[in-house]
């Protein structure tokens, strides 16, 4: 039998007697809305702290795996205990989060939505060596008229639900900009400014506050807001305080106070180094865990 036959009795035999299931106009509706709901799913977990949840899901789903393989009857039955009462834990806590996700799906287009996935897409820049010096720059010339500022410089953790808070600005990160929107007596210079990458996304943002008893007693809202928003996610915040000038670093929920010029270029270059091996190894090896440094 020649290589020509073969090929023709493998597909008479294989391919064509291979088993075609019929499809109907219906099913290709269900797969369009099925994938349309799967992928805004996938994004509101992406942007909400529901993405650490995931994690912690994924990792009590291994445990509970290996004790099923090593037959650990006590653990599985405790897990079979307590899966309902996790799930209602979770609509409890999320509640305010799929309360926006649901009115957000009310006021999106769906046609636009499903032809277009730019809303998922992500982006390999990080923040260059001149938006470092515009953002210690603006910092100290802050500084220089004790007018306060926050300034949250966003890495893996998304901030979206921070940024939704506030008023969008979408512009390059530069000194004068955010000097002029942190001057006294102007409309966005009470919350928190967002920075993601080399541009200011949104204003007037609300932080949560650290319920710390670490902090120094004469400490503001201001520095509790910067701690607090690097407590629950691993962006580093940039502090200027409307008393004294100072400017001060939040990261890990800890606080460095009074740092210069030098030390917030290096933390910040520090930064931008491992902005940029994170997101060129994301798919392979996941998100970084957050820095632990001893701070005080």
């Amino acid at each position: 039998m020649t290589q020509f036959e073969k090929i023709t009795e493998f597909f008479k035999n294989d391919v064509l007697e291979f088993y075609w299931p019929e499809v109907h106009p219906t099913d290709i509706v269900e797969l369009i809305i099925l994938s349309f709901l799967i992928y805004q799913l996938i994004i509101w977990i992406k942007n909400t702290r529901a993405w650490t949840l995931l994690k912690g899901i994924v990792v009590i789903g291994v445990f509970v795996i290996l004790a099923f393989i090593f037959k650990l009857n006590t653990i599985l039955w405790i897990a079979s205990k307590t899966i309902n009462v996790g799930i209602i834990a979770i609509v409890i806590i999320f509640q305010p989060e799929l309360r926006k996700a649901l009115e957000q799906l009310g006021r999106k287009n769906i046609l636009t939505n499903i032809i277009s996935f730019d809303d998922g897409k992500e982006t390999d820049a990080n923040f260059t060596d001149k938006t470092i010096n515009e953002l210690v720059r603006a910092c100290f010339e802050l500084g220089k008229t004790k007018t306060g500022a926050l300034i949250v410089i966003e890495q893996n953790t998304p901030l979206a639900e921070f940024e939704r808070t506030g008023i969008p600005i979408d512009a390059i990160v530069t000194s004068q900009l955010l000097i002029n929107i942190f001057e006294h007596n102007t409309p966005l210079h009470d919350g928190a400014v967002i920075v993601r990458n080399n541009r200011v996304v949104s204003a007037t943002c609300y932080l949560p506050l650290t319920e710390s008893m670490e902090l120094s007693k004469e400490l503001g809202t201001r520095h509790r807001a910067g701690v607090g928003i690097s407590e629950v996610s691993d962006s580093v915040t940039l502090i200027v305080s409307e008393e004294t000038g100072k400017v001060s670093v939040a990261a890990g929920g800890k606080l460095v106070r009074n740092v210069d010029g030098d030390y917030l270029k290096k933390r910040l270059s520090e930064l931008q180094k491992k902005g940029g091996d994170t997101r060129k190894f994301r798919r392979l090896r996941g998100r970084l865990k957050n820095e632990k440094e001893n701070i005080q």
